[in-house]
């Protein structure tokens, strides 16, 4: 306990210096973050009302992300009328499908004369509300909201398409509420996708209808379980802001919670994991607990893990051991056996499988060609497996993983997935993210363990490759962080 003691002593210790790092001080002009792609200003100030409407494309998304953002955009009541009373949305599609690479781009134009949002989908259209709410400002002295520095004309989109934050559930339960609050939170940096680790060795909280046993035996308490409802839940939630879920359910290591319910899939009752290759029972129960994720989620991509598998539970289970020499297998190769059967299920099923990178270290061009790689060792894999023609999302350890405090948010603005990449190779990564492993966090840290440093991947997924200076972006993501306390 003292040692446990010590550990979050320090841990609060790295956090002060990091927000100490971001927050010297709050810029007194409004900023952009991430910054557009391309924009002009000019040096009038124009007066909001704060009755503004949204007008032309109506969709229930939009008519939904309208009442969102009149609220964000207004927090103080009782402000004086201003000139701009309304904006004009032109969306081609208001109801496109929420899929990866679905297009985010947007025009804004603020100017005396009027507001003007155009977009090719509902998505891009939130995107151009994110950053209008960024540019109005509430002046204290006139009770007035002002937009400064017009007439802006802004055209925007993402570098990468692929653009997460990874949510650990498993080692520390993370509340519905909690999940939708942080889902809100990365519409601010324009962060579009959760990668939901739902399951791990500590504990299994998802409520297969298939297999219910699972969480029944694997989560904690039957208070820190998800239902189907549930994550059919956060899923809409999710979407209606443009965000999607790809849901991680590892295998075959990461997997000891799951022999609470199910000891017939585990190696032995002392020597829980990886899973047993040497019964269809195992990829039985991953077929079906698959088919259950897809049947709660809308997303074609699907998480299989793979990483950190040690064979010994194998090598010392008497009929593992018998099956694979009756296979004339190695354990490395009855890994690749596992791999193979569970990408075949997720193939079976429609999606594609997303794996860690050390299904590439392991088993390189052999896997199938349509499987994206998960990096998050440092080294060359993106490069190797790109110059294959395999797809890369990249999430580089230590600096891109939020849990590692002693890392400042100028270290991650620093990472670039494409560094050392020809621009042929560059166009096969797909994007990448800040992973946020729950070992140390629940949710009453989960947030401002985040941000304000997630805000630094979110620019370098978002902007323009050359926007890189650190001294440059300090004013603005002061005034970003300061905009993250007052929402």
């Amino acid at each position: 306990l003292k040692l446990q003691f010590l550990y979050f002593i320090e841990i609060a210790k790295m956090r002060s210096l990091m927000l100490l790092a971001a927050a010297v001080g709050c810029a007194a002009d409004p900023n952009i973050w991430p910054l557009p792609r391309q924009y002009t200003n000019g040096t009038v100030t124009v007066t909001v009302d704060p009755g503004l409407s949204f007008t032309g494309t109506q969709s229930a998304d939009l008519t939904m992300a309208y009442g969102r953002y009149k609220e964000q955009l207004f927090p103080h009541t009782g402000a004086q009328a201003g000139s701009l009373k309304s904006c004009q949305v032109t969306v081609a599609d208001g109801s496109a499908k929420l899929v990866l690479g679905a297009d985010e781009s947007y025009t804004l134009d603020v100017s005396a004369t009027g507001c003007k949002i155009t977009a090719k989908t509902q998505f891009g259209a939130y995107h151009a509300m994110e950053t209008l709410s960024q540019l109005v400002v509430f002046n204290f002295d006139s009770d007035a909201y002002v937009v400064k520095d017009t007439p802006w004309s802004i055209t925007d989109s993402p570098r990468f398409e692929h653009r997460e934050v990874l949510l650990d559930t498993s080692r520390h339960f993370q509340p519905i509420a909690s999940l939708k609050n942080i889902i809100t939170s990365f519409t601010y940096a324009k962060i579009n996708t959760i990668h939901w680790h739902i399951v791990d060795k500590q504990s299994f909280p998802y409520g297969s209808p298939t297999y219910p046993k699972l969480a029944k035996m694997g989560a904690y308490s039957n208070f820190e379980r998800y239902s189907q409802q549930d994550v059919k839940d956060v899923v809409e939630y999710a979407r209606q802001r443009g965000v999607r879920v790809v849901v991680e359910i590892d295998t075959p290591g990461h997997a000891a919670s799951w022999c609470k319910g199910h000891p017939e899939i585990c190696p032995s009752p002392t020597c829980l994991m990886p899973l047993n290759p040497a019964t269809n029972a195992t990829f039985d129960l991953i077929k079906g607990l698959f088919k259950d994720v897809q049947d709660a989620t809308i997303d074609g991509i699907f998480h299989i893990g793979g990483d950190e598998v040690d064979t010994l539970c194998w090598r010392l289970s008497s009929s593992v051991s018998e099956w694979l020499r009756q296979h004339n297998m190695t354990p490395d190769q009855g890994y690749e056996y596992f791999v193979g059967r569970v990408t075949d299920i997720v193939l079976d099923l429609g999606m594609i499988p997303t794996a860690w990178d050390e299904l590439w270290t392991h088993f390189g061009t052999k896997l199938d060609k349509k499987t994206i790689i998960h990096q998050w060792h440092n080294g060359t894999i993106a490069k190797e497996a790109t110059a294959a023609g395999y797809r890369v999302v990249w999430s580089s350890e230590p600096t891109w993983y939020l849990d590692h405090l002693q890392y400042t948010w100028q270290v991650l603005y620093q990472g670039d997935p494409c560094v050392g990449l020809t621009d042929a190779e560059c166009s096969l990564v797909i994007g990448g993210g800040g992973e946020m492993w729950g070992e140390t966090v629940d949710s009453s840290d989960i947030q401002n363990t985040i941000w304000p440093k997630m805000a630094a991947i979110a620019e370098r997924l978002w902007s323009d490759k050359s926007v890189t200076s650190i001294d440059e972006a300090t004013p603005r993501i002061r005034y970003f962080r300061c905009l993250l306390n007052r929402r």
